[in-house]
């Protein structure tokens, strides 16, 4: 029997409509008038909420197996289901071991199963030596690479130098798949420490001192010299630098297929309103200027910069060093998946944005980064009925109860925002219903 829920804004790829949405044998089946609604159909009234596609994050560090203390499958799903997730793809570090190989690949996919309550990929790595993994990871189902040009925080996912990264780029190519870049460039980060050996760390400005703009941008233009050589799919993972946008630009328009994602932080938040020993918005790159943060806008707006993905990147509190307050010492990693449509929706308030352009940003483009627009990222006839029922006009207060993560930290604790998930559904069955979930995690592996 159908299901018909019913609203004035279902966000389609043509737009925003009124009518119903038919969902039958897990899937959409039509999106219709109302009065074209089966009369044997069982009816949801949605009233003003509104219905989008499911989210679908594209930057999510699970870390499971091996950190599940830091956060694992089941708290980063749960958490994912209350912010409208129903897809993640899972980056390839922090978890041990690191998916650099098929084997590691498959450890992982054990530790996933039955733990999941919305559906997972993953991504590969690729790494100082693991060029001979690239094309058999591939085949075993990655959907695409991350990389970094930059010391990643953890030792066992190398970072990979040019030599190296030139080495691993013809399988790359051949996969066909994206290579994700975690784009700074140590050069530029250890000319500045050398001047800062006597700063005081409490201080975010110190912080952001030590990661210069220059690091991303060098980093950018070593890659985009690269594309062009190698003709591979690049993405720029987490872009937190406006000063690289029109060379960006300038790539695209020549040609060369790049896209790039941002992350709420750098949208929210303005390096000039952070407190001294906010370790809690440590991250890397850095959260930069207000006017930074407004050209990083405009650039979504403009479509230079694709898509908003989370860098959901947790840990146990005591690694944010928020008794000591120094950022040297601090783990760098923000956690936002329970809150990620919400605090677009507040930014999206002020400026004009439509809801079109969050399902654009949170929902089709990641999915199409990960090539799984077939799949998910569009309430259409025929798709998996993957979507969520959303509140625009309620307000809350970030609390505890909120996150529902591993651990109950956040730098927008505190904060008022804009845009409630009411209810979140995979496959036509709801899994997240007003701070209540299903029992039954039904999550499961998605592929290409």
């Amino acid at each position: 029997m159908a299901h018909a829920y019913i609203s004035k804004r279902i966000v389609t790829p043509l737009g925003t409509q009124d009518g119903a949405l038919l969902v039958e044998d897990r899937k959409i089946r039509a999106i219709c008038r109302r009065s074209d609604v089966p009369r044997d159909a069982i009816v949801i009234d949605c009233g003003n909420d509104a219905l989008l596609p499911g989210l679908v994050d594209t930057h999510v560090h699970i870390n499971q197996p091996g950190r599940t203390e830091w956060e694992g499958f089941r708290t980063a799903t749960r958490a994912a289901a209350a912010g409208g997730y129903t897809t993640l793809v899972d980056m390839p570090l922090n978890c041990l071991p690191e998916t650099t190989t098929v084997a590691a690949l498959e450890e992982k996919r054990r530790s996933a199963k039955g733990e999941c309550f919305v559906d997972w990929a993953p991504w590969g790595g690729a790494v100082a030596d693991n060029q001979p993994h690239i094309l058999p990871l591939a085949r075993a189902g990655v959907l695409g690479f991350k990389c970094f040009l930059i010391y990643p925080g953890c030792d066992g996912f190398t970072m990979i130098d040019q030599q190296q990264l030139e080495a691993a780029l013809p399988s790359i190519a051949e996969s066909g798949l994206p290579l994700l870049v975690h784009a700074e460039l140590a050069g530029p980060i250890d000319a500045a420490m050398q001047s800062l050996s006597n700063a005081d760390w409490r201080s975010y400005a110190t912080y952001l001192a030590s990661r210069p703009d220059e690091a991303e941008l060098e980093a950018i233009r070593l890659m985009i010299r690269l594309c062009r050589q190698y003709s591979f799919r690049l993405h720029i993972v987490h872009l937190s630098t406006a000063m690289a946008l029109a060379e960006i630009k300038a790539a695209r328009d020549e040609g060369l297929l790049i896209t790039v994602e941002t992350c709420p932080h750098y949208l929210h938040f303005a390096a000039g309103k952070i407190a001294d020993g906010a370790t809690l918005l440590k991250c890397a790159p850095p959260i930069r200027s207000e006017q930074n943060r407004l050209a990083l806008w405009h650039a979504l707006r403009e479509g230079v910069i694709d898509m908003i993905v989370t860098d959901h990147s947790p840990c146990p509190p005591e690694m944010k060093r928020q008794d000591t307050g120094r950022f040297d010492q601090a783990w760098g990693g923000i956690a936002s998946l329970s809150l990620a449509v919400s605090i677009i929706h507040t930014e999206c308030s002020s400026r004009g944005c439509s809801l079109e352009d969050i399902a654009r940003w949170m929902s089709s483009a990641p999915a199409a980064l990960a090539g799984l627009s077939h799949k998910v990222g569009t309430l259409e006839a025929g798709r998996e009925a993957n979507f969520i029922i959303f509140d625009t006009d309620s307000e809350f207060l970030v609390r505890a109860d909120r996150l529902h993560y591993r651990h109950s930290v956040s730098p927008y604790m505190g904060e008022t925002l804009r845009g409630i998930v009411k209810q979140t559904y995979l496959r036509g069955e709801s899994i997240y219903r007003e701070g209540t979930f299903t029992s039954t995690p039904s999550g499961r592996e998605v592929t290409l």
